[in-house]
């Protein structure tokens, strides 16, 4: 495995770029899922590689029900991720998660319907375990830049992924918080599910905009809602860079590294050779393994 870190950087709304990016270039990988958000921008922090995706495309043009999941995951694995770390506007569910507060992931609640969810279709069905859906290294690691960057956190997060493009209903809202969910928004899965699949740890912050509609009185606005993603991604960039430069200089396994492991359920002489193909960069180790 990589002894080298090379983080993917999913940047969600009010993230757009990454602060002292050494030999920045915006590179396009082509993918057999389809067209990524876009081109990925390739570069560094001092040693630390890293290769940056905004989630819905510079000058955000993608719907959250759009986004082609698993070519931005199969376009960050061929460009090299070792680990990911993302990053996406929410709404809070909880009192005490407040509008500019950072909410580090570690469950999700998938209410999507829209979107293919896993690149292991006929002919290669594999389940992989969704049980811990992050990476509670990454997390931990990025909880602490939060910190060191001077912003409020809250740890241990459940994030609710709804379908969207619309907020939710007063009714909904209210039902998500007997749920469990701490946060709510569009765009985590499948976008954890495809990370896991694709073997890299992944860890996901949620930069909270607003308290949903669950409050009495309250609705979610898109103004108020830029406006803090503003203030939002100011911190964000500096929590990165503060995470990249605290990496340690050598990059242990990770348990997720190997998650396909004993995953594959299909009889190796019904696999699909197309899909196989189409594997290639998401599931290669284990044809190269034999």
């Amino acid at each position: 495995m990589a002894s080298e870190w090379c983080i993917g950087i999913i940047g969600g709304s009010g993230l757009y770029n990454i602060d002292g990016l050494e030999d920045a270039q915006w590179i396009a990988i082509d993918t057999p899922w389809g067209e990524p958000s876009d081109e990925i921008l390739c570069g560094r922090i001092g040693k630390v590689k890293l290769r940056f995706l905004p989630r819905h495309g510079r000058g955000h043009p993608i719907s959250p029900t759009e986004l082609n999941g698993r070519a931005n995951i199969d376009a960050l694995k061929r460009a090299g991720c070792t680990d990911i770390l993302a990053l996406s506007a929410v709404g809070s569910l909880r009192e005490e998660i407040e509008p500019g507060r950072f909410a580090v992931v570690e469950q999700f609640i998938d209410r999507t319907f829209n979107r293919p969810s896993t690149f292991f279709t006929s002919g290669f069905v594999t389940h992989v375990s969704m049980a811990d859906p992050t990476c509670p290294r990454l997390s931990t690691m990025m909880a602490k830049a939060i910190s060191a960057a001077k912003g409020k956190v809250a740890v241990g997060a459940t994030y609710l992924a709804m379908e969207g493009p619309q907020f939710s209903t007063r009714a909904e809202s209210r039902m998500y918080r007997q749920w469990g969910a701490d946060i709510i928004g569009m765009t985590a899965l499948p976008e954890a599910k495809l990370a896991r699949e694709a073997e890299l740890p992944y860890a996901l912050v949620g930069m909270v905009t607003d308290y949903d509609c669950w409050r009495e009185g309250e609705a979610v606005g898109v103004a108020e809602v830029v406006a803090q993603m503003q203030a939002n991604g100011k911190l964000a960039r500096e929590a990165v860079r503060r995470f990249v430069e605290a990496l340690p200089g050598k990059r242990e396994p990770s348990p997720i590294d190997t998650a396909l492991d004993d995953a594959v359920i299909t009889a190796p002489d019904e696999h699909d050779p197309d899909l196989l193909t189409k594997l290639d960069a998401v599931a290669g180790r284990l044809f190269a393994e034999g």
